[in-house]
């Protein structure tokens, strides 16, 4: 906006002010000294009244009342940033979030998050069922996940903001609860230990201590039973996404809706033991912004993916995986969108308030959603059942015929169910080895990942988020070691396999 004096200072020198009487009297008639001309100061204020008049009407006839004709584009990323992150769901704005907490000095870092769903409509994070547990097969997943248990309780101390409301994530400690039959009880039973020696709590029940404590529960077909007694349960996953959002551009994060297009390279060549292999340096990120023609490029020293089932794709722009086969060069991302079907239905008989996030033998899961006798869950179907990724429309069919019979048969109360609705949303899928990717890439300088959950990511975002910030500010990781998870095994070949995925 223009203000009245650079108005004036645009159309010529400012207009005196009338000087003040002398101190021994009135000045006489003859030498008064007059502000201006009446005429002259009528035609700066009527100038000033149009160029106003101006404004307000060309804004009232723009696409977009908010929208400043003299101005920026509203939402412009800044020309330069040290770290710009790609993907604003819950791992983004973790990193985001972590890289200012731990920050060397206030505003040492500029970071900027970019997200090309400004409503997050096909967000992985707010479309997930919100589950949290430590009982999963490798160390590191199960200290990631105690780690964030911790942050999630504490999370006023770490995501409060100052004359904000309190952060309030709605956690229902109900636990989750793993059945096991005769084929699956082996590997159940190993990971128990496992749990336990970094820390969870966890026990074991029979198929008699399962019914006594659980008797809506069909128990026939059930070997054995894992239980986590503490923190273990579900919460609302847009509650912790808008809390990390808010309180990282508090701390002057960036937040710009844009899609990220490609990427100004730079690269040289440099003989190795394998042979002659291409580095390449990102140097500029290219955002297109929103229902625009307009692009901005991002001068950055560091480019982070976290666009979760996107992440390939972004990955491909930066050269990454486009090299000739069986070459270090050609190795690609693993990770493709996978969509994933979430039913919620309404049994007023069904399980209590005690109702734990069960998983059944057959992979099929459900969760207590609320105090009115509703219920969600889903099932991750085989690869041959896989849906078509190309929209988020739910085939209801798949409830009745493959994830219904299971629920029936394991809690026969629900052979009365009523489904109410049901919703779509993407894994991002690492189909390696189905574990994250976090790191840098080893040709790609300047790229970090953080992405292929596969479907646990939520509930590891706080412990995750914080790995990847110290690896850009220590350059190492501190707090939990997680170089088992970097893109260095897809050169090696070597998968790093965990077993309750669900």
């Amino acid at each position: 906006m223009i203000r009245a004096g650079r108005l004036c200072r645009g159309l010529g020198r400012p207009l005196p002010l009338p000087l003040p009487a002398p101190a021994g009297g009135s000045a006489p008639r003859s030498r008064q000294l007059r502000a201006g001309h009446p005429q002259r100061r009528d035609l700066f204020r009527d100038l000033e009244k149009e160029v106003v008049k101006f404004q307000k009407k060309l804004k009232e006839s723009l696409p977009g009342s908010d929208w400043d004709p003299l101005g920026t584009t509203k939402g412009l990323p800044p020309e330069r940033a040290d770290v710009v992150i790609v993907g604003g769901g819950v791992m983004g704005w973790s990193v985001a979030y972590w890289l200012k907490a731990l920050e060397p000095r206030r505003d040492a870092l500029r970071v900027v998050v970019i997200e090309k769903d400004p409503m997050y409509l096909q967000a992985s994070t707010v479309l997930s069922a919100g589950g949290i547990r430590q009982q999963f097969s490798l160390p590191e997943n199960i200290q990631m996940s105690l780690y964030s248990a911790f942050f999630l309780r504490t999370i006023n101390e770490h995501l409060g903001v100052v004359n904000e409301p309190p952060i309030d994530i709605q956690f229902n400690p109900s636990g989750y609860l793993f059945l096991a039959s005769e084929d699956g009880a082996a590997v159940l039973e190993e990971n128990v230990p496992i749990q336990r020696a970094e820390g969870a709590k966890v026990c074991l029940l029979s198929p008699a201590q399962l019914k006594k404590k659980y008797p809506w529960i069909n128990t026939n077909d059930v070997a054995v039973a894992s239980y986590g007694l503490e923190n273990e349960g579900w919460f609302d996953p847009w509650s912790l996404l808008t809390a990390f959002r808010r309180k990282a551009m508090s701390m002057g994060v960036y937040q710009c809706f844009g899609e990220v297009t490609s990427f100004t390279i730079s690269s040289r060549e440099i003989m190795m033991p394998e042979g002659e292999l291409t580095f390449s340096r990102i140097n500029y990120v290219r955002v297109h912004m929103p229902n625009s023609l307009e692009y901005q490029p991002v001068e950055c020293s560091l480019v982070v993916n976290a666009a979760g089932p996107w992440s390939r794709k972004l990955a491909e722009m930066a050269g990454v995986g486009i090299g000739p086969p069986d070459t270090q060069e050609g190795i690609k991302l693993p990770v493709e969108p996978k969509k994933r079907y979430i039913f919620v239905w309404h049994c007023p008989d069904g399980p209590g308030l005690d109702c734990p996030m069960l998983v059944d033998t057959t992979g099929a899961y459900f969760r207590r959603e609320g105090t009115g006798g509703n219920y969600l869950g889903g099932l991750s179907p085989t690869e041959e059942e896989e849906p078509d990724i190309q929209d988020l429309e739910v085939d209801h069919s798949f409830f009745q015929e493959k994830i219904w019979p299971h629920l029936a048969h394991r809690v026969p109360v629900f052979e009365s169910l009523k489904v109410k609705s049901a919703w779509a949303g993407y894994y991002d899928y690492n189909t390696f080895d189905q574990n994250a990717v976090l790191g840098p890439h080893p040709l790609v300088e300047n790229m970090l990942f953080i992405t292929g959950f596969s479907g646990h990511g939520l509930q590891l975002s706080p412990a995750a988020g914080r790995a990847v910030a110290e690896l850009i500010l220590e350059g190492k990781f501190m707090t939990i070691n997680m170089e088992k998870f970097s893109f260095n095994r897809f050169v090696s070949g070597e998968q790093v396999l965990e077993r309750n995925i669900i």
